[in-house]
Protein backbone atom coordinates (compact mmCIF):
# COMPACT_ATOMS: atom_id res chain seq x y z
CA UNK A 1 0.00 0.00 0.00
CA UNK A 2 1.47 3.58 -0.92
CA UNK A 3 0.47 6.57 0.91
CA UNK A 4 1.66 10.32 0.72
CA UNK A 5 4.68 11.01 2.62
CA UNK A 6 5.67 15.14 3.58
CA UNK A 7 9.01 15.95 3.14
CA UNK A 8 10.60 19.09 4.77
CA UNK A 9 12.74 21.79 2.86
CA UNK A 10 14.00 24.15 4.97
CA UNK A 11 11.67 23.23 7.97
CA UNK A 12 8.71 23.74 5.34
CA UNK A 13 6.30 20.42 4.99
CA UNK A 14 5.83 19.12 1.22
CA UNK A 15 4.11 16.75 -0.32
CA UNK A 16 7.02 15.28 -2.02
CA UNK A 17 7.17 11.44 -1.35
CA UNK A 18 5.39 8.36 -1.43
CA UNK A 19 5.50 5.90 1.76
CA UNK A 20 6.51 2.52 1.22
CA UNK A 21 6.23 -0.79 3.78
CA UNK A 22 7.49 -3.93 2.96
CA UNK A 23 10.26 -6.44 5.00
CA UNK A 24 13.26 -7.75 4.35
CA UNK A 25 14.80 -10.90 5.59
CA UNK A 26 13.44 -10.22 9.71
CA UNK A 27 13.10 -7.04 9.73
CA UNK A 28 10.78 -4.72 8.63
CA UNK A 29 11.42 -1.50 6.02
CA UNK A 30 9.52 1.98 5.35
CA UNK A 31 10.74 3.33 2.50
CA UNK A 32 10.08 7.14 1.48
CA UNK A 33 10.05 7.76 -2.55
CA UNK A 34 11.11 11.28 -3.23
CA UNK A 35 9.32 12.46 -5.99
CA UNK A 36 11.61 15.00 -8.37
CA UNK A 37 8.96 17.11 -9.79
CA UNK A 38 7.34 17.99 -6.58
CA UNK A 39 10.87 18.60 -4.82
CA UNK A 40 12.14 20.55 -8.16
CA UNK A 41 9.52 22.95 -7.59
CA UNK A 42 9.84 23.68 -4.06
CA UNK A 43 13.96 23.74 -4.38
CA UNK A 44 13.59 26.53 -6.95
CA UNK A 45 12.22 28.91 -4.71
CA UNK A 46 14.77 28.08 -2.12
CA UNK A 47 17.88 29.03 -3.69
CA UNK A 48 21.56 27.70 -2.37
CA UNK A 49 22.09 25.70 0.94
CA UNK A 50 18.39 24.13 1.05
CA UNK A 51 18.02 21.70 3.63
CA UNK A 52 15.79 18.60 2.65
CA UNK A 53 14.81 16.14 5.43
CA UNK A 54 12.82 12.91 5.36
CA UNK A 55 11.35 12.43 8.78
CA UNK A 56 9.84 9.07 9.71
CA UNK A 57 7.31 8.95 12.17
CA UNK A 58 6.29 5.40 12.07
CA UNK A 59 8.67 2.72 14.01
CA UNK A 60 10.23 0.80 11.27
CA UNK A 61 14.39 -1.63 11.56
CA UNK A 62 14.99 -0.10 8.63
CA UNK A 63 14.16 3.62 7.04
CA UNK A 64 15.16 4.57 3.79
CA UNK A 65 14.78 7.14 1.74
CA UNK A 66 15.39 6.48 -2.31
CA UNK A 67 16.21 9.19 -4.80
CA UNK A 68 16.88 9.57 -8.36
CA UNK A 69 20.67 10.30 -9.51
CA UNK A 70 19.44 13.25 -11.31
CA UNK A 71 17.90 14.78 -8.04
CA UNK A 72 21.01 14.04 -6.23
CA UNK A 73 23.15 15.78 -9.00
CA UNK A 74 20.36 18.78 -8.77
CA UNK A 75 20.71 19.00 -4.73
CA UNK A 76 24.52 18.83 -5.60
CA UNK A 77 24.54 22.33 -7.74
CA UNK A 78 22.48 23.80 -5.26
CA UNK A 79 24.94 22.96 -1.79
CA UNK A 80 21.97 21.30 -0.39
CA UNK A 81 22.10 18.93 2.36
CA UNK A 82 19.90 15.49 3.09
CA UNK A 83 18.57 14.73 6.23
CA UNK A 84 17.46 11.49 7.53
CA UNK A 85 15.34 11.81 10.41
CA UNK A 86 13.93 8.54 13.14
CA UNK A 87 13.41 8.92 16.01
CA UNK A 88 16.52 7.20 17.10
CA UNK A 89 18.95 8.75 15.19
CA UNK A 90 19.59 11.41 12.29
CA UNK A 91 21.66 11.01 9.06
CA UNK A 92 23.18 14.26 7.73
CA UNK A 93 24.44 14.31 4.35
CA UNK A 94 26.10 17.17 2.36
CA UNK A 95 24.60 15.85 -1.28
CA UNK A 96 28.17 16.56 -3.10
CA UNK A 97 29.44 13.83 -0.55
CA UNK A 98 27.48 11.41 -2.49
CA UNK A 99 30.06 11.89 -5.13
CA UNK A 100 27.10 11.00 -7.89
CA UNK A 101 29.62 11.78 -10.46
CA UNK A 102 31.81 8.99 -9.05
CA UNK A 103 28.80 6.55 -8.61
CA UNK A 104 27.46 7.21 -12.58
CA UNK A 105 30.94 6.75 -13.87
CA UNK A 106 31.12 3.30 -11.90
CA UNK A 107 28.03 2.12 -13.13
CA UNK A 108 28.03 3.20 -17.01
CA UNK A 109 29.03 6.14 -18.50
CA UNK A 110 26.10 6.51 -20.47
CA UNK A 111 23.84 5.94 -17.88
CA UNK A 112 20.51 8.61 -17.81
CA UNK A 113 20.97 9.55 -14.24
CA UNK A 114 16.98 9.27 -14.11
CA UNK A 115 17.51 6.06 -13.98
CA UNK A 116 19.97 5.31 -11.18
CA UNK A 117 18.38 5.06 -7.70
CA UNK A 118 20.32 6.29 -4.61
CA UNK A 119 19.26 4.95 -1.45
CA UNK A 120 20.10 6.01 2.21
CA UNK A 121 19.40 4.07 5.48
CA UNK A 122 19.36 4.47 8.91
CA UNK A 123 18.74 0.25 10.08
CA UNK A 124 18.63 -2.03 12.38
CA UNK A 125 21.96 -4.11 11.32
CA UNK A 126 21.01 -8.13 9.87
CA UNK A 127 20.62 -10.69 12.96
CA UNK A 128 24.03 -11.99 12.36
CA UNK A 129 25.66 -8.57 12.21
CA UNK A 130 23.88 -7.49 15.37
CA UNK A 131 24.93 -10.75 17.33
CA UNK A 132 28.92 -10.13 16.23
CA UNK A 133 28.51 -5.92 17.19
CA UNK A 134 27.63 -6.94 20.46
CA UNK A 135 30.33 -9.62 21.00
CA UNK A 136 32.87 -7.30 20.01
CA UNK A 137 32.21 -4.81 22.20
CA UNK A 138 32.10 -7.11 24.77
CA UNK A 139 35.27 -9.04 23.89
CA UNK A 140 36.93 -5.15 23.58
CA UNK A 141 35.26 -4.54 27.45
CA UNK A 142 33.14 -1.79 25.69
CA UNK A 143 29.50 -1.28 27.43
CA UNK A 144 27.05 -0.33 24.87
CA UNK A 145 25.27 2.55 25.69
CA UNK A 146 23.08 2.19 22.61
CA UNK A 147 21.83 -0.74 20.26
CA UNK A 148 24.05 -0.99 16.74
CA UNK A 149 22.74 1.22 13.74
CA UNK A 150 23.97 0.79 10.64
CA UNK A 151 23.73 3.95 8.40
CA UNK A 152 24.51 2.76 4.41
CA UNK A 153 24.38 4.79 0.95
CA UNK A 154 24.11 2.65 -1.81
CA UNK A 155 23.21 3.31 -5.66
CA UNK A 156 21.49 0.92 -8.18
CA UNK A 157 21.35 0.73 -11.92
CA UNK A 158 19.82 -2.10 -14.29
CA UNK A 159 20.72 -4.98 -11.68
CA UNK A 160 23.86 -3.44 -9.94
CA UNK A 161 23.90 -1.95 -6.75
CA UNK A 162 27.32 -0.13 -5.24
CA UNK A 163 27.70 1.43 -1.84
CA UNK A 164 28.98 4.80 -1.52
CA UNK A 165 31.34 3.61 1.92
CA UNK A 166 34.23 6.84 1.46
CA UNK A 167 33.42 10.65 1.74
CA UNK A 168 35.61 13.02 0.76
CA UNK A 169 34.38 14.93 4.08
CA UNK A 170 33.31 14.50 7.70
CA UNK A 171 29.51 13.70 7.51
CA UNK A 172 27.13 13.56 10.58
CA UNK A 173 25.01 11.17 12.20
CA UNK A 174 23.10 11.27 15.44
CA UNK A 175 22.16 8.75 18.06
CA UNK A 176 19.43 9.13 20.39
CA UNK A 177 20.81 8.48 24.14
CA UNK A 178 18.22 5.97 25.43
CA UNK A 179 15.46 8.17 28.08
CA UNK A 180 17.67 7.85 31.68
CA UNK A 181 20.83 7.04 30.14
CA UNK A 182 23.47 9.43 31.75
CA UNK A 183 25.37 11.67 29.72
CA UNK A 184 28.40 11.82 32.09
CA UNK A 185 29.08 7.64 31.54
CA UNK A 186 29.58 7.84 27.75
CA UNK A 187 33.02 7.78 26.38
CA UNK A 188 32.71 7.84 22.55
CA UNK A 189 30.75 6.63 19.76
CA UNK A 190 32.56 3.29 17.85
CA UNK A 191 32.18 1.92 14.69
CA UNK A 192 32.05 -2.14 13.78
CA UNK A 193 32.57 -4.58 11.30
CA UNK A 194 29.83 -6.55 10.44
CA UNK A 195 31.96 -9.89 10.53
CA UNK A 196 32.37 -8.28 14.52
CA UNK A 197 36.39 -8.35 14.03
CA UNK A 198 37.41 -4.88 14.19
CA UNK A 199 36.21 -2.18 16.68
CA UNK A 200 37.30 1.47 15.97
CA UNK A 201 36.38 4.77 17.45
CA UNK A 202 34.96 7.58 15.86
CA UNK A 203 34.64 11.51 16.68
CA UNK A 204 32.13 11.98 18.69
CA UNK A 205 30.36 14.28 21.16
CA UNK A 206 26.94 14.57 23.05
CA UNK A 207 24.33 17.20 23.05
CA UNK A 208 20.92 18.39 24.60
CA UNK A 209 18.56 18.25 21.74
CA UNK A 210 15.41 20.62 21.62
CA UNK A 211 13.63 18.78 23.41
CA UNK A 212 15.72 17.99 26.26
CA UNK A 213 17.22 14.64 25.04
CA UNK A 214 20.94 13.85 24.89
CA UNK A 215 22.36 12.72 21.69
CA UNK A 216 25.28 11.75 20.39
CA UNK A 217 26.65 13.20 17.57
CA UNK A 218 29.26 11.66 15.41
CA UNK A 219 31.47 12.18 12.81
CA UNK A 220 33.17 9.64 10.17
CA UNK A 221 34.34 9.48 6.66
CA UNK A 222 32.98 6.43 6.36
CA UNK A 223 29.88 4.47 6.68
CA UNK A 224 29.14 1.07 8.70
CA UNK A 225 27.22 -0.39 11.54
CA UNK A 226 27.64 2.60 14.51
CA UNK A 227 27.16 2.22 18.75
CA UNK A 228 27.65 4.66 21.82
CA UNK A 229 30.08 2.92 24.38
CA UNK A 230 31.25 3.61 27.80
CA UNK A 231 34.95 2.66 28.21
CA UNK A 232 36.83 4.96 31.33
CA UNK A 233 40.77 3.88 30.79
CA UNK A 234 43.06 4.97 33.78
CA UNK A 235 46.11 4.36 33.59
CA UNK A 236 48.65 4.42 36.95
CA UNK A 237 51.81 6.24 35.33
CA UNK A 238 50.02 9.10 34.54
CA UNK A 239 47.56 9.80 37.92
CA UNK A 240 49.63 13.13 38.36
CA UNK A 241 51.14 13.70 35.04
CA UNK A 242 50.73 17.30 33.13
CA UNK A 243 48.79 15.31 30.44
CA UNK A 244 46.21 13.25 32.83
CA UNK A 245 43.14 14.42 31.46
CA UNK A 246 44.53 14.13 27.53
CA UNK A 247 45.82 10.48 28.22
CA UNK A 248 42.42 9.25 29.99
CA UNK A 249 40.71 10.97 27.53
CA UNK A 250 42.14 9.56 24.23
CA UNK A 251 42.82 6.42 26.11
CA UNK A 252 39.01 5.60 27.32
CA UNK A 253 38.24 6.37 22.91
CA UNK A 254 40.25 4.08 21.91
CA UNK A 255 43.12 6.16 20.23
CA UNK A 256 45.56 5.43 22.28
CA UNK A 257 46.81 2.49 24.36
CA UNK A 258 48.92 1.85 27.45
CA UNK A 259 51.94 -0.95 27.55
CA UNK A 260 50.42 -3.30 30.33
CA UNK A 261 49.77 -3.65 33.60
CA UNK A 262 47.81 -0.26 33.29
CA UNK A 263 50.87 1.81 32.63
CA UNK A 264 51.27 4.33 29.49
CA UNK A 265 54.97 5.62 29.93
CA UNK A 266 53.54 9.03 29.37
CA UNK A 267 57.34 10.35 28.97
CA UNK A 268 58.60 7.97 26.59
CA UNK A 269 59.56 9.26 22.87
CA UNK A 270 57.08 7.83 20.00
CA UNK A 271 57.78 6.53 16.66
CA UNK A 272 56.51 7.80 13.68
CA UNK A 273 54.60 4.55 12.93
CA UNK A 274 52.96 4.83 16.03
CA UNK A 275 52.04 8.62 16.00
CA UNK A 276 50.77 7.83 12.33
CA UNK A 277 48.73 5.09 13.81
CA UNK A 278 47.46 7.53 16.85
CA UNK A 279 46.53 10.08 14.31
CA UNK A 280 44.64 7.93 12.48
CA UNK A 281 42.78 6.47 15.10
CA UNK A 282 42.12 10.21 16.45
CA UNK A 283 40.36 10.93 13.13
CA UNK A 284 38.64 7.60 13.12
CA UNK A 285 39.89 6.69 9.42
CA UNK A 286 38.82 3.75 8.17
CA UNK A 287 41.86 1.07 7.77
CA UNK A 288 43.48 0.60 4.28
CA UNK A 289 44.94 -2.35 3.25
CA UNK A 290 47.00 -2.02 -0.02
CA UNK A 291 50.47 -2.56 -1.16
CA UNK A 292 53.15 -0.63 1.00
CA UNK A 293 53.91 2.62 -0.85
CA UNK A 294 57.36 2.52 1.46
CA UNK A 295 60.09 0.17 0.54
CA UNK A 296 60.87 -0.69 4.65
CA UNK A 297 57.67 -2.02 5.56
CA UNK A 298 55.75 -5.37 5.24
CA UNK A 299 52.23 -6.11 5.17
CA UNK A 300 52.69 -8.07 8.57
CA UNK A 301 54.04 -4.83 10.35
CA UNK A 302 51.46 -3.93 13.50
CA UNK A 303 51.48 -0.49 12.23
CA UNK A 304 51.11 -1.11 7.97
CA UNK A 305 47.22 -0.51 7.81
CA UNK A 306 47.40 2.38 9.44
CA UNK A 307 50.68 3.76 7.73
CA UNK A 308 48.77 3.12 4.55
CA UNK A 309 45.69 5.03 5.76
CA UNK A 310 47.72 7.73 6.57
CA UNK A 311 48.71 7.87 3.45
CA UNK A 312 45.99 7.37 1.49
CA UNK A 313 44.32 10.33 3.29
CA UNK A 314 47.73 12.05 2.24
CA UNK A 315 48.81 12.53 5.79
CA UNK A 316 52.24 11.86 5.09
CA UNK A 317 54.58 11.12 2.07
CA UNK A 318 57.73 9.80 3.83
CA UNK A 319 61.42 10.56 2.71
CA UNK A 320 62.62 10.63 -0.65
CA UNK A 321 64.53 7.57 -1.07
CA UNK A 322 60.75 5.71 -0.95
CA UNK A 323 61.33 5.19 2.63
CA UNK A 324 58.60 6.13 5.53
CA UNK A 325 61.80 4.94 8.69
CA UNK A 326 58.61 4.01 11.19
CA UNK A 327 60.75 2.90 14.13
CA UNK A 328 62.56 6.45 14.28
CA UNK A 329 61.22 8.78 17.01
CA UNK A 330 59.26 11.38 15.23
CA UNK A 331 60.45 15.28 15.41
CA UNK A 332 58.63 18.34 16.35
CA UNK A 333 58.46 19.73 12.51
CA UNK A 334 57.60 16.14 11.64
CA UNK A 335 55.08 15.76 14.11
CA UNK A 336 53.22 19.31 13.09
CA UNK A 337 53.84 19.02 9.30
CA UNK A 338 51.12 15.85 9.56
CA UNK A 339 49.32 18.09 12.37
CA UNK A 340 49.00 20.26 9.93
CA UNK A 341 47.19 18.30 6.99
CA UNK A 342 45.29 16.38 9.66
CA UNK A 343 43.42 20.21 10.24
CA UNK A 344 42.56 20.39 6.60
CA UNK A 345 41.08 17.07 6.84
CA UNK A 346 39.21 17.73 10.14
CA UNK A 347 37.71 21.03 8.49
CA UNK A 348 39.50 23.29 10.77
CA UNK A 349 39.42 26.84 8.88
CA UNK A 350 43.03 27.68 7.90
CA UNK A 351 44.45 31.16 6.79
CA UNK A 352 48.01 31.46 5.22
CA UNK A 353 49.86 32.28 8.23
CA UNK A 354 52.13 34.85 9.18
CA UNK A 355 56.12 34.02 9.05
CA UNK A 356 56.35 36.48 11.78
CA UNK A 357 54.79 33.63 14.20
CA UNK A 358 58.66 32.24 14.63
CA UNK A 359 59.57 35.98 15.74
CA UNK A 360 61.03 35.50 18.90
CA UNK A 361 62.07 31.69 18.58
CA UNK A 362 65.84 31.67 18.78
CA UNK A 363 66.25 28.07 16.94
CA UNK A 364 63.18 28.95 14.03
CA UNK A 365 66.23 28.53 11.71
CA UNK A 366 67.39 25.10 12.46
CA UNK A 367 63.28 24.17 10.73
CA UNK A 368 63.60 22.42 7.85
CA UNK A 369 61.99 24.54 4.95
CA UNK A 370 59.55 21.94 4.11
CA UNK A 371 58.40 21.82 7.58
CA UNK A 372 57.54 25.85 8.19
CA UNK A 373 54.24 25.61 6.89
CA UNK A 374 53.03 23.10 8.72
CA UNK A 375 54.79 24.46 11.82
CA UNK A 376 53.00 28.16 11.16
CA UNK A 377 49.69 26.33 10.96
CA UNK A 378 50.03 24.73 13.75
CA UNK A 379 51.22 27.90 15.61
CA UNK A 380 48.28 29.68 14.35
CA UNK A 381 45.48 27.61 15.86
CA UNK A 382 47.16 26.72 19.26
CA UNK A 383 47.78 23.31 18.49
CA UNK A 384 51.23 22.93 19.30
CA UNK A 385 53.48 25.54 20.83
CA UNK A 386 57.01 26.06 21.35
CA UNK A 387 58.73 24.34 23.80
CA UNK A 388 59.52 27.82 25.77
CA UNK A 389 58.56 31.58 24.56
CA UNK A 390 62.02 31.32 22.67
CA UNK A 391 62.35 27.52 21.59
CA UNK A 392 60.64 26.04 18.94
CA UNK A 393 63.04 22.84 19.41
CA UNK A 394 61.90 21.57 15.80
CA UNK A 395 64.16 18.36 15.70
CA UNK A 396 63.44 17.41 19.42
CA UNK A 397 61.39 14.28 19.59
CA UNK A 398 58.05 13.99 20.67
CA UNK A 399 56.39 11.82 23.48
CA UNK A 400 53.80 9.44 24.42
CA UNK A 401 51.76 12.16 26.94
CA UNK A 402 52.57 15.47 24.25
CA UNK A 403 51.20 13.16 21.40
CA UNK A 404 47.94 12.20 23.42
CA UNK A 405 47.79 16.38 24.04
CA UNK A 406 48.05 17.08 20.27
CA UNK A 407 45.48 14.90 18.52
CA UNK A 408 42.61 15.83 21.70
CA UNK A 409 43.56 19.56 20.34
CA UNK A 410 43.09 18.68 16.91
CA UNK A 411 40.06 17.02 17.82
CA UNK A 412 38.79 19.43 20.12
CA UNK A 413 39.65 22.50 17.84
CA UNK A 414 37.94 20.90 14.99
CA UNK A 415 34.75 20.66 16.82
CA UNK A 416 34.36 16.53 16.79
CA UNK A 417 34.69 16.06 20.46
CA UNK A 418 34.23 18.69 23.40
Amino acid sequence: MNNSAQVLVNGKPQDAGTLTNGKRDDRTVTTVTLDPKKLEERLAGEGQHARVTIPFTAKADIAAGELTGQMVKSLEQRQAVLEMKTDSATYTIPAGQINISGISGQLGADMALEDLRVRIEIAKPAANALSAARQAAKQNNLTLVTDPLEFTVSAAYNGKTIEVSRFNGFVERTITLPSGADPQRITTGVVIDPEGNAVRHVPTKITKAANGSYVAQINSLTNGIYAIVWHPVTFKDVASHWAQNAVHDMGSRLVIGGIGQELFNPDQNITRAEFAAIVVRGLGLAPENSASPFSDMQAADWYSSAVQTAYAYKLIGGFEDGTFRPMDNITREQAMAIIAKAMGLAGIPTVQPAPSLLNGYDDADRAASWAVPGILQCLQTGIISGRSSTELAPKAFISRAETAVLVQRLLLKSGLIQ
